[in-house]
């Protein structure tokens, strides 16, 4: 995989009180990634970014609000999230990158 693609493929972390405590717990990682993302590209794009072996990646899609702007009624984008579950041993340090 290029490095054009890998910077596609993955936004960043996704750093909630839910994912905090499911990365303590169970040693996963949540990212937001692409739409057209598939589980093989998200878990080579981590393997290449961050240097770890992941064992497992569970994908969801969030379905963007419903918001009002005064008269108007507006929609937010649709997004993707990854959880990945590192291999035994490997952790990321989401506070240094």
């Amino acid at each position: 995989m290029n490095q054009e693609r890998i910077y596609q493929v993955v936004f960043g972390p996704h750093v909630t009180e839910k994912t905090v405590n499911i990365s303590e717990v169970s040693n996963m990682q949540a990212f937001k990634v692409a739409v057209d993302a598939n589980k093989l590209e998200i878990k080579k794009a981590i393997e290449q970014l961050f240097e770890v072996q992941v064992s497992e990646v569970r994908t969801v899609s969030v379905k963007g609000k419903k918001k009002n702007f005064g008269k108007r009624t507006g929609k937010r984008k649709d997004w993707k999230k990854a959880y990945v579950k590192l291999a035994d041993g490997q952790s990321i340090d989401l506070a240094a990158e």
